[in-house]
């Protein structure tokens, strides 16, 4: 297991900023780490990446433990902070170079990543702009590279997406997917649309203690104790070819290429991809219209009858 968080707590003075938090991070997957502000987030953060201590418990991060090897930890997770430090008279390649140099990369080895991370980043346009120079977009993507830079297993992002416009919300986005095929990825941020976008998974924290761990898919289903489903096809279908779904509640006509099918069903989208399937029908989409994450999260992190500030 990449990076696994056990009976995590974390408590300055009296208070508990992290109360028994466990959970896994599994690898090839982007987990999305949620909380109302002050829940603890960035505590766990800072615990998972070395920077401070756990009261008791641990993370560990391929079998390595952050209370019994930081430093060793250190060297195999990339942190990108929300607030991304950085120095700002260095030129892009020069700022990459550095922080190779601070890993002890040796100088060939070190080119040749920062030929890659550049690539990856979509930075090697700019490499020769001071980082001052650049817009908030390719600052972001900088302080990717730099956490990418020891090619690390695990890759923490706090709030990646904060500020930008939508293009480059996009582009940061798509470059994360793109990390994110091989290695282990925790998205903390406060804008669910990002989250809906990226995440498989979704671990969600209220004053310190976990309050889900689970799909989107699931948590929708457990919300209201049903899935629904938007299918769109290419062409004309027959709706009644999906009247032998299990456990069916409603069978929506949207149009001739379009219905929206209900069910108590968790199993629902593979049902659905079976009909599809054994009667080679033209899908275009399938897409969950259950409670939003939004929704969810409202629902999750404010308790019943309590005022939101």
């Amino acid at each position: 297991m990449p990076l696994e968080v056990i009976n995590l707590v974390k408590v300055y003075d009296t208070q508990k900023a992290v109360n028994q938090i466990s959970f896994v991070a599994p690898t090839g997957k982007i987990t999305g780490f949620l909380g109302p502000n002050g829940a603890g987030k960035s505590t766990t953060l800072k615990i998972a990446t070395g920077f401070i201590r756990p009261t008791s418990g641990d993370v560990l991060v391929n079998d390595i433990s952050v209370t019994n090897d930081p430093m060793k930890v250190k060297r195999t997770v990339g942190y990108l902070p929300e607030h991304n430090p950085l120095y700002l008279d260095m030129y892009v390649k020069e700022y990459l170079d550095f922080i190779g140099k601070t890993y002890g990369i040796d100088h060939q080895s070190r080119q040749n990543r920062i030929c890659e991370l550049l690539d990856l980043c979509g930075l090697t346009i700019e490499k020769h702009k001071k980082l001052r120079m650049l817009s908030k977009g390719y600052r972001q993507r900088v302080g990717l590279a730099k956490a990418l830079m020891s090619d690390p297993s695990v890759l923490i992002l706090d709030e990646p997406t904060t500020g930008l416009d939508p293009n480059q919300i996009v582009e940061i986005r798509n470059v994360i997917k793109k990390i994110a095929s091989e290695k282990t990825v925790i998205l903390s941020t406060h804008i669910m649309r990002e989250v809906e976008a990226l995440c498989d998974k979704l671990v969600i924290i209220r004053k310190g203690k976990l309050v889900a761990d689970d799909s989107l898919v699931h948590l929708q289903h457990k919300s209201s104790n049903q899935l629904s489903l938007s299918v769109q096809f290419d062409a004309p279908i027959d709706p009644d070819l999906f009247k032998s779904l299990k456990r069916i509640t409603s069978l929506k006509v949207i149009s001739d290429h379009q219905l929206v099918v209900t069910s108590d069903d968790e199993r629902l989208r593979q049902e659905v991809l079976a009909i599809v399937t054994a009667h080679n029908l033209p899908l275009v989409t399938i897409k969950n219209v259950g409670a939003s994450l939004e929704e969810i999260f409202r629902k999750l992190t404010t308790e019943e009858g309590e005022e939101e500030s």
